[in-house]
């Protein structure tokens, strides 16, 4: 009997995904729930498991294609049923792909290790040939475009060096992907349609680092997650656009949208791409809530494990180039929105309190916002709103 592998729901905002790549091939055995391919949409990726033991007897849309909800897939006959070895090493190679390429780097020779470390060139979706899918030197000069090495000829004393494999120059011409697509046609949206203003302030985090010193064991052995900058920047952003509803609202034709809800997008950094998952209803939230989702959202993101439906909806968002050492950054708009509060990093400078030169840990904070709706004073308040909450976090404890 056959049995379809079918294109699984991709969320309510996504109609269409492309096939990014198979982790079986035509004629291998499968378990039910083995994962078989991965579909890449302009969100996330999604993976697709058997739905049935059995041999894949046809794959009915290659890599590269494009399949919609339901779209026939490829086929599995229940009948036939390989034998324990043959499906188990049939899922140990649908494993190889998903392995980070730095992973599958550190676990083979070195002189693969040098060989991709001067070539620069991308072996993720490589299948190594080496027991336990490991990459050997013939597998990855063939990714780098380098002949293996010709043997030295006989001669006599000096004897010839063996000639070093050199990766090959050149161009490489790759499609977009969906996402890194979709990343670029909302910046230009976001660019041809608002009108983007950015304002700038500093914050002094000492009393927040102050505190995360003194409560972060108690609290990460407590709620089982770290105490970290973002829970109290989403905090005080929930602040700030609670006084200022016009940087929490969107343009829709002619009328402005003001939303009573606080979803705060946060931006995160993937191998596919920038995605922002959101934080629904923050306000209700306790800092810990915060903190777990935030982490939660970066660890899925790193292995394409989020859902579509989390990365739409956001009000207003936070991106934080401080964890690659950005000191100042001017962020664009995730559009529709029309506020978003761009994180940099902490540096110790020398500030003057009372009266007194004093080195305090400081953060370059960046607002940039729509104008259509949002005046300069409301911008402006809205990042001293957000200073005063984290230069004295206690002002977020008893709502003053």
């Amino acid at each position: 009997m056959s049995v379809q592998i079918k294109a699984p729901t991709m969320g309510e905002s996504i109609a269409e995904a492309t096939v990014a790549k198979w982790l079986v091939n035509e004629g291998d055995f499968v378990a039910a729930d083995q994962l078989v391919a991965e579909l890449e949409t302009d969100k996330v990726n999604l993976e697709v498991s058997a739905p049935s033991a059995g041999k894949l007897v046809k794959i009915a849309t290659p890599k590269g294609a494009a399949v919609k909800v339901g779209d026939l897939m490829g086929e599995i006959d229940e009948t036939q049923k390989g034998t324990r070895n043959e499906v188990a090493r049939n899922e140990d190679k649908a494993l190889v792909p998903a392995k980070s390429a730095d992973e599958r780097v550190a676990k083979s020779g070195p002189a693969v290790q040098k060989i991709v470390a001067e070539s620069g060139k991308d072996v993720s979706g490589l299948a190594g040939s080496g027991k336990d899918g490991r990459l050997t030197k013939g597998d990855v000069l063939g990714v780098a475009g380098a002949a293996p090495a010709m043997p030295a000829a006989k001669v006599e004393a000096p004897r010839a060096p063996k000639p070093v494999a050199r990766p090959a120059g050149g161009e490489e011409r790759v499609p977009m992907t969906r996402i890194r697509k979709t990343i670029a046609t909302r910046l230009k949206q976001a660019q041809n349609t608002a009108a983007m203003l950015t304002t700038y302030n500093e914050i002094d985090l000492g009393r927040v680092g102050e505190m995360r010193k003194l409560y972060k064991d108690a609290f990460e052995k407590k709620n089982g997650v770290k105490l970290g900058y973002m829970g109290f920047f989403t905090k005080a952003v929930v602040e700030a656009l609670k006084a200022f509803p016009a940087i929490n609202a969107e343009i829709d034709g002619e009328e402005i949208i003001y939303k009573h809800h606080y979803d705060i997008g946060v931006a995160v950094s993937s191998e596919r791409g920038l995605v922002v998952p959101v934080v629904r209803n923050a306000d209700q939230l306790s800092l810990a809530e915060i903190e777990a989702s935030i982490a939660d959202f970066g660890a899925r993101a790193r292995k394409g494990g989020l859902l579509p439906d989390e990365l739409v909806g956001a009000t207003f968002s936070v991106t934080n180039g401080g964890v690659f050492g950005s000191m100042l950054s001017m962020p664009i708009l995730n559009y529709p929105q029309v506020g978003i509060l761009g994180m940099h990093a902490i540096k110790d400078r020398p500030m003057v309190v009372d009266g007194q030169v004093v080195v305090r840990p400081v953060m370059y904070v960046a607002l940039t916002y729509d104008h259509r709706i949002v005046d300069g004073r409301e911008a402006v308040g809205f990042l001293v709103r957000v200073k005063e909450c984290l230069e004295d976090p206690a002002r977020m404890v008893v709502g003053i």
